[in-house]
């Protein structure tokens, strides 16, 4: 299973970018819970936001109300929605996806699978 994440650019203060992550194998699975997570320049990996396969979310406090993720029904693609952005969120995002490959029919114990990251740019 691999995961693609997609629709990261520069961007000016106050704009808007979505970010795309798609869950993709050969062999059939779940997803449960989905994350975003980015690292910006000289800073360790921080949480940004999740959802689980119920559909609740949560966030990060220097991004609510401003970003807004979600997951298609199928579960397989997950997006984020990111507004009125600012220089502070500048960074590689990551996608990141607890999943349960399925072998011979059986869900098998979960796996945390991660995408390539996004690069994020937005200038003052």
């Amino acid at each position: 299973v691999q995961l693609q994440a997609s629709g990261g650019g520069l961007v000016q203060a106050g704009g808007s970018l979505r970010l795309f992550c798609k869950a993709s194998g050969s062999i059939f699975f779940n997803v449960n819970n989905w994350a975003w997570y980015r690292q910006a320049p000289g800073k360790q990996r921080e949480l940004v936001a999740s959802i689980t396969k119920g559909g609740t979310a949560n966030y990060a406090d220097a991004v609510k109300a401003r970003f807004t993720v979600s997951r298609d029904i199928a579960g397989n693609t997950a997006a984020l929605q990111m507004d009125r952005l600012t220089p502070e969120d500048t960074g590689v995002y990551y996608c990141n996806a607890e999943i349960r490959p399925i072998m011979e029919g059986i869900p098998t114990s979960p796996r945390e699978y991660w995408g390539q990251g996004t690069l994020v740019t937005v200038s003052s």
